[in-house]
Protein backbone atom coordinates (compact mmCIF):
# COMPACT_ATOMS: atom_id res chain seq x y z
CA UNK A 1 0.00 0.00 0.00
CA UNK A 2 2.95 2.35 0.75
CA UNK A 3 4.52 1.76 -2.87
CA UNK A 4 1.31 2.49 -4.34
CA UNK A 5 0.53 5.81 -2.02
CA UNK A 6 4.22 6.64 -2.68
CA UNK A 7 4.29 6.06 -6.08
CA UNK A 8 0.52 7.83 -6.74
CA UNK A 9 1.41 10.59 -4.63
CA UNK A 10 4.61 11.12 -6.96
CA UNK A 11 2.94 11.07 -10.01
CA UNK A 12 -0.03 13.35 -9.11
CA UNK A 13 2.35 16.19 -8.09
CA UNK A 14 4.56 15.52 -11.35
CA UNK A 15 1.24 15.54 -13.32
CA UNK A 16 -0.54 18.56 -11.77
CA UNK A 17 2.42 20.93 -11.98
CA UNK A 18 3.72 19.56 -15.50
CA UNK A 19 -0.10 20.79 -17.37
CA UNK A 20 0.16 23.76 -14.60
CA UNK A 21 -2.89 22.83 -13.01
CA UNK A 22 -1.46 23.67 -9.80
CA UNK A 23 1.63 25.73 -9.36
CA UNK A 24 4.51 24.15 -7.70
CA UNK A 25 4.39 25.61 -4.50
CA UNK A 26 0.55 24.62 -4.07
CA UNK A 27 1.40 21.12 -5.18
CA UNK A 28 4.20 20.61 -2.48
CA UNK A 29 2.02 21.57 0.41
CA UNK A 30 -1.69 19.73 -0.71
CA UNK A 31 -0.66 16.56 -2.75
CA UNK A 32 1.58 15.09 0.19
CA UNK A 33 -0.92 16.06 3.18
CA UNK A 34 -4.14 14.32 0.57
CA UNK A 35 -1.96 11.12 0.54
CA UNK A 36 -0.97 11.22 3.84
CA UNK A 37 -4.40 11.15 5.04
CA UNK A 38 -5.59 8.90 2.18
CA UNK A 39 -2.90 6.13 3.98
CA UNK A 40 -4.13 6.83 7.66
CA UNK A 41 -1.58 9.14 9.20
CA UNK A 42 -3.57 11.66 9.89
CA UNK A 43 -2.95 11.65 14.01
CA UNK A 44 1.40 11.91 12.50
CA UNK A 45 1.14 14.22 9.95
CA UNK A 46 1.51 17.42 11.99
CA UNK A 47 4.95 16.11 13.27
CA UNK A 48 5.84 14.89 9.86
CA UNK A 49 5.47 18.19 8.37
CA UNK A 50 7.16 19.89 11.27
CA UNK A 51 10.34 17.36 11.01
CA UNK A 52 10.47 18.08 7.44
CA UNK A 53 10.10 22.14 8.00
CA UNK A 54 13.20 21.77 10.44
CA UNK A 55 15.12 19.92 8.42
CA UNK A 56 14.58 22.21 5.65
CA UNK A 57 15.29 25.42 7.40
CA UNK A 58 18.89 26.26 7.10
CA UNK A 59 18.81 26.06 3.27
CA UNK A 60 15.55 27.97 2.98
CA UNK A 61 17.51 30.80 5.12
CA UNK A 62 20.64 30.71 3.21
CA UNK A 63 18.87 30.91 0.04
CA UNK A 64 16.74 34.17 1.49
CA UNK A 65 20.12 35.99 2.93
CA UNK A 66 22.24 35.16 -0.46
CA UNK A 67 19.27 36.42 -3.23
CA UNK A 68 19.07 39.58 -1.33
CA UNK A 69 23.58 39.57 -0.58
CA UNK A 70 23.48 39.74 -4.45
CA UNK A 71 20.54 41.61 -5.23
CA UNK A 72 22.39 44.34 -3.65
CA UNK A 73 25.71 43.96 -5.06
CA UNK A 74 24.09 44.63 -8.32
CA UNK A 75 21.81 47.15 -6.91
CA UNK A 76 24.93 49.40 -5.97
CA UNK A 77 26.60 48.55 -9.42
CA UNK A 78 29.51 45.82 -8.33
CA UNK A 79 29.36 44.08 -11.57
CA UNK A 80 29.00 47.16 -14.27
CA UNK A 81 32.51 47.80 -14.09
CA UNK A 82 33.17 44.65 -16.05
CA UNK A 83 30.25 45.08 -18.01
CA UNK A 84 32.35 48.05 -19.37
CA UNK A 85 35.59 46.59 -19.45
CA UNK A 86 34.40 43.46 -21.20
CA UNK A 87 32.47 46.01 -23.62
CA UNK A 88 36.16 47.91 -24.18
CA UNK A 89 38.08 44.59 -24.95
CA UNK A 90 35.58 42.86 -27.34
CA UNK A 91 35.50 45.53 -29.69
CA UNK A 92 34.70 44.24 -33.41
CA UNK A 93 36.52 40.90 -33.17
CA UNK A 94 33.76 38.04 -33.09
CA UNK A 95 35.85 35.49 -31.09
CA UNK A 96 35.96 38.21 -28.85
CA UNK A 97 32.73 39.30 -28.85
CA UNK A 98 31.69 35.26 -27.94
CA UNK A 99 33.97 35.23 -25.31
CA UNK A 100 33.44 38.03 -23.63
CA UNK A 101 29.57 36.89 -23.33
CA UNK A 102 30.56 33.60 -21.73
CA UNK A 103 32.84 35.21 -19.16
CA UNK A 104 29.99 37.84 -18.21
CA UNK A 105 27.57 35.76 -18.06
CA UNK A 106 29.55 33.17 -15.54
CA UNK A 107 30.39 36.74 -13.41
CA UNK A 108 26.47 37.83 -13.58
CA UNK A 109 25.45 34.23 -13.00
CA UNK A 110 27.38 34.21 -9.73
CA UNK A 111 23.88 35.71 -7.88
CA UNK A 112 22.32 32.32 -8.79
CA UNK A 113 19.10 34.16 -10.49
CA UNK A 114 19.05 33.39 -14.38
CA UNK A 115 16.64 36.07 -15.21
CA UNK A 116 19.52 38.72 -13.87
CA UNK A 117 22.12 37.02 -15.88
CA UNK A 118 19.95 37.01 -19.30
CA UNK A 119 19.08 40.52 -18.57
CA UNK A 120 22.64 42.23 -17.78
CA UNK A 121 24.11 39.88 -20.57
CA UNK A 122 22.05 40.38 -23.61
CA UNK A 123 21.12 44.01 -22.70
CA UNK A 124 25.50 44.33 -22.86
CA UNK A 125 26.36 42.83 -25.51
CA UNK A 126 23.18 42.28 -28.17
CA UNK A 127 24.79 45.49 -30.16
CA UNK A 128 27.59 44.26 -30.65
CA UNK A 129 26.20 41.29 -32.14
CA UNK A 130 23.74 43.30 -34.18
CA UNK A 131 26.45 45.54 -35.50
CA UNK A 132 28.32 43.16 -36.78
CA UNK A 133 25.52 40.70 -38.17
CA UNK A 134 26.60 37.66 -36.02
CA UNK A 135 24.50 35.20 -35.22
CA UNK A 136 22.59 35.97 -31.75
CA UNK A 137 21.90 32.08 -31.35
CA UNK A 138 26.10 32.17 -30.26
CA UNK A 139 25.34 34.54 -27.52
CA UNK A 140 22.01 32.62 -26.12
CA UNK A 141 24.08 28.97 -26.44
CA UNK A 142 26.92 30.50 -23.98
CA UNK A 143 24.83 32.63 -22.15
CA UNK A 144 22.58 29.72 -21.22
CA UNK A 145 25.10 27.11 -20.84
CA UNK A 146 27.27 28.96 -18.64
CA UNK A 147 24.44 29.76 -16.51
CA UNK A 148 23.79 25.85 -16.39
CA UNK A 149 27.01 25.69 -14.72
CA UNK A 150 27.04 28.42 -12.34
CA UNK A 151 23.82 27.86 -10.91
CA UNK A 152 25.03 24.68 -8.97
CA UNK A 153 26.36 27.35 -6.34
CA UNK A 154 24.29 26.78 -3.58
CA UNK A 155 21.99 29.81 -3.84
CA UNK A 156 20.93 29.18 -7.20
CA UNK A 157 18.70 26.39 -6.89
CA UNK A 158 19.14 23.25 -8.20
CA UNK A 159 21.83 22.65 -5.56
CA UNK A 160 19.66 23.87 -2.84
CA UNK A 161 16.60 21.57 -4.13
CA UNK A 162 19.02 18.34 -4.18
CA UNK A 163 20.50 19.02 -0.63
CA UNK A 164 16.74 19.81 0.80
CA UNK A 165 15.23 16.87 -0.72
CA UNK A 166 17.53 14.32 0.45
CA UNK A 167 18.17 16.14 3.75
CA UNK A 168 21.91 16.83 3.41
CA UNK A 169 23.87 20.03 3.88
CA UNK A 170 24.26 21.88 0.73
CA UNK A 171 27.72 22.95 1.59
CA UNK A 172 28.95 19.51 0.95
CA UNK A 173 27.31 19.17 -2.22
CA UNK A 174 28.75 22.01 -3.55
CA UNK A 175 32.19 22.91 -2.37
CA UNK A 176 33.75 19.41 -3.65
CA UNK A 177 32.04 20.25 -7.11
CA UNK A 178 34.31 23.33 -7.33
CA UNK A 179 36.66 21.35 -9.39
CA UNK A 180 34.43 19.90 -11.63
CA UNK A 181 32.44 23.59 -12.25
CA UNK A 182 35.78 24.84 -12.87
CA UNK A 183 36.73 21.95 -16.05
CA UNK A 184 32.75 22.64 -17.72
CA UNK A 185 33.65 26.34 -17.43
CA UNK A 186 36.90 26.07 -19.21
CA UNK A 187 34.72 23.72 -22.05
CA UNK A 188 32.38 26.45 -22.08
CA UNK A 189 35.22 28.76 -23.01
CA UNK A 190 36.49 26.64 -25.50
CA UNK A 191 33.52 26.07 -26.99
CA UNK A 192 32.74 29.83 -27.03
CA UNK A 193 36.29 30.25 -28.82
CA UNK A 194 34.84 27.98 -31.52
CA UNK A 195 31.86 29.77 -32.07
CA UNK A 196 33.54 33.22 -32.57
CA UNK A 197 36.34 31.55 -34.58
CA UNK A 198 33.57 30.43 -36.93
CA UNK A 199 32.04 33.66 -36.71
CA UNK A 200 35.20 35.38 -37.57
CA UNK A 201 35.93 33.81 -40.48
CA UNK A 202 32.79 34.56 -41.45
CA UNK A 203 32.27 37.95 -40.90
CA UNK A 204 36.15 39.28 -40.51
CA UNK A 205 36.85 41.34 -37.46
CA UNK A 206 34.95 45.40 -37.90
CA UNK A 207 36.34 48.14 -36.11
CA UNK A 208 33.93 49.69 -34.42
CA UNK A 209 33.72 54.04 -33.75
CA UNK A 210 34.75 54.72 -30.13
CA UNK A 211 31.89 56.97 -29.47
CA UNK A 212 29.42 54.54 -28.47
CA UNK A 213 26.60 55.49 -31.46
CA UNK A 214 26.59 51.85 -32.79
CA UNK A 215 24.27 51.50 -29.52
CA UNK A 216 21.93 53.78 -30.41
CA UNK A 217 19.77 50.57 -31.85
CA UNK A 218 19.15 49.64 -28.41
CA UNK A 219 17.26 52.50 -26.89
CA UNK A 220 13.97 51.06 -28.90
CA UNK A 221 13.98 47.82 -27.21
CA UNK A 222 14.61 49.54 -23.20
CA UNK A 223 11.60 49.02 -21.20
CA UNK A 224 12.99 50.97 -18.51
CA UNK A 225 11.14 54.96 -18.16
CA UNK A 226 13.23 57.56 -17.91
CA UNK A 227 12.42 57.70 -13.79
CA UNK A 228 13.27 54.13 -13.73
CA UNK A 229 16.25 54.88 -14.98
CA UNK A 230 17.00 57.61 -12.99
CA UNK A 231 16.33 55.89 -10.01
CA UNK A 232 18.59 52.27 -10.41
CA UNK A 233 21.55 55.25 -11.57
CA UNK A 234 20.49 56.85 -7.96
CA UNK A 235 21.21 53.13 -5.95
CA UNK A 236 25.16 53.03 -8.02
CA UNK A 237 27.91 53.37 -5.76
CA UNK A 238 30.90 53.51 -7.40
CA UNK A 239 33.10 54.75 -4.80
CA UNK A 240 32.66 51.63 -2.92
CA UNK A 241 33.39 49.72 -5.71
CA UNK A 242 36.49 47.89 -4.01
CA UNK A 243 34.93 47.69 -0.50
CA UNK A 244 31.65 46.23 -1.90
CA UNK A 245 34.26 44.02 -4.13
CA UNK A 246 36.38 42.98 -0.94
CA UNK A 247 33.43 42.05 0.51
CA UNK A 248 32.18 39.66 -2.00
CA UNK A 249 35.57 38.28 -2.09
CA UNK A 250 36.22 37.49 1.75
CA UNK A 251 32.29 35.96 1.61
CA UNK A 252 33.37 33.16 -1.22
CA UNK A 253 36.67 32.92 0.86
CA UNK A 254 34.85 31.94 4.26
CA UNK A 255 32.06 29.74 2.66
CA UNK A 256 34.70 27.50 0.98
CA UNK A 257 36.62 27.53 4.33
CA UNK A 258 33.63 26.92 6.30
CA UNK A 259 34.31 29.66 8.58
CA UNK A 260 30.62 29.76 9.75
CA UNK A 261 27.30 27.60 8.36
CA UNK A 262 26.49 29.39 4.82
CA UNK A 263 22.97 30.11 6.69
CA UNK A 264 25.19 32.82 9.03
CA UNK A 265 27.66 33.77 6.15
CA UNK A 266 25.49 35.32 3.99
CA UNK A 267 22.89 36.35 6.77
CA UNK A 268 26.05 37.82 8.28
CA UNK A 269 26.79 39.46 4.44
CA UNK A 270 24.39 41.05 3.71
CA UNK A 271 23.76 43.06 7.36
CA UNK A 272 27.10 44.22 6.97
CA UNK A 273 26.35 45.06 2.38
CA UNK A 274 23.11 46.65 3.00
CA UNK A 275 24.24 48.96 6.07
CA UNK A 276 27.58 49.80 4.09
CA UNK A 277 25.91 50.44 0.61
CA UNK A 278 22.48 52.17 1.98
CA UNK A 279 22.81 53.48 5.55
CA UNK A 280 19.79 55.40 5.31
CA UNK A 281 16.67 53.43 6.88
CA UNK A 282 14.33 54.80 4.16
CA UNK A 283 16.68 52.84 1.48
CA UNK A 284 17.21 50.03 2.92
CA UNK A 285 13.66 49.63 3.08
CA UNK A 286 13.12 49.87 -0.31
CA UNK A 287 15.87 47.23 -1.04
CA UNK A 288 14.08 44.79 0.86
CA UNK A 289 11.12 45.77 -0.70
CA UNK A 290 12.63 45.83 -3.94
CA UNK A 291 13.98 41.90 -4.24
CA UNK A 292 11.06 40.45 -2.13
CA UNK A 293 9.60 38.86 -4.61
CA UNK A 294 12.39 36.76 -5.84
CA UNK A 295 13.04 35.55 -2.16
CA UNK A 296 9.71 34.93 -1.45
CA UNK A 297 9.35 32.65 -4.91
CA UNK A 298 12.64 30.71 -4.07
CA UNK A 299 12.09 30.63 -0.63
CA UNK A 300 8.99 29.63 -0.36
CA UNK A 301 9.20 26.48 -2.42
CA UNK A 302 11.96 25.64 -0.46
CA UNK A 303 9.62 25.52 2.78
CA UNK A 304 6.72 23.69 1.03
CA UNK A 305 9.04 20.91 0.37
CA UNK A 306 10.09 20.37 4.03
CA UNK A 307 5.99 19.19 4.20
CA UNK A 308 6.59 16.98 0.45
CA UNK A 309 9.51 15.39 1.99
CA UNK A 310 8.38 14.99 5.78
CA UNK A 311 5.31 13.21 4.62
CA UNK A 312 7.19 11.30 1.80
CA UNK A 313 9.95 10.14 4.56
CA UNK A 314 8.37 9.84 7.47
CA UNK A 315 5.51 7.84 6.31
CA UNK A 316 7.98 4.60 5.14
CA UNK A 317 6.85 5.63 1.06
CA UNK A 318 10.55 6.30 0.10
CA UNK A 319 11.95 2.89 1.69
CA UNK A 320 8.54 1.22 0.33
CA UNK A 321 8.97 3.27 -3.22
CA UNK A 322 12.93 2.20 -3.26
CA UNK A 323 12.24 -1.64 -2.71
CA UNK A 324 9.81 -1.95 -5.65
CA UNK A 325 12.15 0.27 -7.66
CA UNK A 326 14.97 -2.41 -6.64
CA UNK A 327 13.07 -4.94 -7.86
CA UNK A 328 12.71 -3.98 -11.34
CA UNK A 329 16.18 -2.72 -11.67
CA UNK A 330 18.92 -5.16 -12.73
CA UNK A 331 21.29 -6.59 -10.05
CA UNK A 332 24.45 -5.56 -12.01
CA UNK A 333 22.85 -1.97 -12.50
CA UNK A 334 22.39 -1.42 -8.66
CA UNK A 335 26.38 -0.35 -8.02
CA UNK A 336 25.97 2.15 -10.77
CA UNK A 337 23.14 4.20 -9.48
CA UNK A 338 24.85 7.24 -9.29
CA UNK A 339 26.11 7.27 -13.02
CA UNK A 340 22.63 6.26 -13.79
CA UNK A 341 21.13 9.16 -11.88
CA UNK A 342 23.39 11.57 -13.75
CA UNK A 343 22.79 10.22 -16.97
CA UNK A 344 19.07 10.42 -16.41
CA UNK A 345 18.80 13.84 -14.87
CA UNK A 346 18.93 15.24 -18.62
CA UNK A 347 15.84 13.97 -19.89
CA UNK A 348 14.14 13.73 -16.71
CA UNK A 349 15.37 17.72 -15.95
CA UNK A 350 14.07 18.39 -19.72
CA UNK A 351 10.85 16.81 -19.64
CA UNK A 352 10.23 17.60 -15.75
CA UNK A 353 10.80 20.80 -13.86
CA UNK A 354 13.31 20.60 -11.04
CA UNK A 355 10.79 20.84 -8.40
CA UNK A 356 9.81 17.66 -9.67
CA UNK A 357 12.79 15.96 -10.56
CA UNK A 358 14.58 16.59 -7.08
CA UNK A 359 11.53 16.52 -4.60
CA UNK A 360 9.71 13.30 -6.74
CA UNK A 361 11.99 11.29 -8.24
CA UNK A 362 15.26 11.59 -7.13
CA UNK A 363 14.54 10.34 -3.10
CA UNK A 364 13.68 7.67 -4.79
CA UNK A 365 16.53 6.91 -6.31
CA UNK A 366 18.73 7.84 -3.73
CA UNK A 367 17.00 5.26 -1.16
CA UNK A 368 17.43 2.69 -3.61
CA UNK A 369 21.51 3.47 -4.16
CA UNK A 370 21.87 3.65 -0.12
CA UNK A 371 21.56 -0.30 -0.45
CA UNK A 372 24.35 -0.73 -2.55
CA UNK A 373 26.35 1.76 0.13
CA UNK A 374 25.99 5.50 -2.15
CA UNK A 375 25.65 8.48 0.09
CA UNK A 376 22.99 10.79 -0.06
CA UNK A 377 25.59 13.55 -1.02
CA UNK A 378 26.90 11.44 -3.56
CA UNK A 379 23.63 11.10 -5.12
CA UNK A 380 22.58 14.97 -4.81
CA UNK A 381 25.83 15.46 -6.92
CA UNK A 382 25.55 13.23 -9.66
CA UNK A 383 21.81 14.31 -10.37
CA UNK A 384 23.02 18.19 -11.01
CA UNK A 385 24.56 17.14 -14.26
CA UNK A 386 22.29 17.77 -16.30
CA UNK A 387 20.94 21.05 -14.94
CA UNK A 388 22.92 22.95 -18.58
CA UNK A 389 20.22 20.78 -20.87
CA UNK A 390 17.35 21.30 -18.32
CA UNK A 391 17.70 25.15 -18.85
CA UNK A 392 16.57 24.55 -22.71
CA UNK A 393 13.36 22.99 -21.23
CA UNK A 394 10.05 24.73 -22.17
CA UNK A 395 9.39 24.97 -18.51
CA UNK A 396 11.99 27.20 -17.65
CA UNK A 397 10.11 30.81 -17.74
CA UNK A 398 13.68 32.30 -17.59
CA UNK A 399 14.76 30.38 -20.98
CA UNK A 400 11.65 33.09 -22.49
CA UNK A 401 13.11 35.98 -21.46
CA UNK A 402 16.41 34.95 -22.73
CA UNK A 403 15.17 34.25 -26.43
CA UNK A 404 12.72 37.22 -26.32
CA UNK A 405 15.22 39.52 -25.68
CA UNK A 406 17.30 37.87 -27.90
CA UNK A 407 14.83 37.88 -30.62
CA UNK A 408 15.85 34.60 -31.67
CA UNK A 409 13.24 31.39 -32.18
CA UNK A 410 13.19 28.88 -29.26
CA UNK A 411 13.12 26.53 -30.81
CA UNK A 412 15.80 27.33 -33.37
CA UNK A 413 17.58 28.36 -29.99
CA UNK A 414 16.65 24.79 -28.45
CA UNK A 415 18.28 22.95 -31.79
CA UNK A 416 21.47 24.96 -31.84
CA UNK A 417 22.15 24.64 -28.20
CA UNK A 418 21.37 21.05 -27.13
CA UNK A 419 24.21 19.55 -28.53
CA UNK A 420 26.47 21.94 -27.35
CA UNK A 421 24.61 21.62 -23.44
CA UNK A 422 24.86 18.09 -23.40
CA UNK A 423 28.34 18.23 -24.32
CA UNK A 424 28.65 20.34 -21.32
CA UNK A 425 26.85 17.72 -19.06
CA UNK A 426 29.15 15.32 -20.07
CA UNK A 427 31.52 17.25 -19.11
CA UNK A 428 30.41 17.61 -15.19
CA UNK A 429 29.52 14.02 -14.94
CA UNK A 430 32.94 12.89 -16.38
CA UNK A 431 34.75 15.28 -14.24
CA UNK A 432 32.61 14.42 -11.11
CA UNK A 433 33.51 10.99 -11.53
CA UNK A 434 37.20 11.97 -12.16
CA UNK A 435 37.44 14.01 -8.78
CA UNK A 436 35.92 10.85 -7.10
CA UNK A 437 32.34 12.88 -6.53
CA UNK A 438 30.23 9.68 -6.87
CA UNK A 439 31.61 6.40 -7.59
CA UNK A 440 31.32 4.80 -11.15
CA UNK A 441 30.09 1.19 -9.03
CA UNK A 442 29.90 1.61 -5.85
CA UNK A 443 31.81 -1.30 -3.67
Amino acid sequence: MLTLLGFGMVLTFMALIMTKRLSPLVALITIPIVFALLGGFGREINTMMLDGIKAIAPTGVMLMFAILYFGVMIDAGLFDPLVRRILCLVKGDPLKIVMGTAILAMLISLDGDGSTTYMITISAMLPLYRRLGMNALNMTCVTIVSSGVMNLTPWGGPTARAAAALHVDPAKVFIPMVPTMALSLAGILALAWWLGLKERRRLGVVKLPGDGTWREETHAQDTLSEAERAEAQALKRPRLLWVNLAMTLALMAALVIGVLPMPVLFMIGFAISLVVNYPDLADQRARLVNHAGNVLSVVSLIFAAGIFTGILSNTGMVEAMSRSFLAVIPDAWGPHLAVITGVASMPFTFFMSNDAFYFGVLPILSEAAGQYGIAPVEMARASLAGQPVHLLSPLVPSTYLLVGMAKVDFADHQRFTLKWAVMICLILLLTGLLFGLFPLAAG
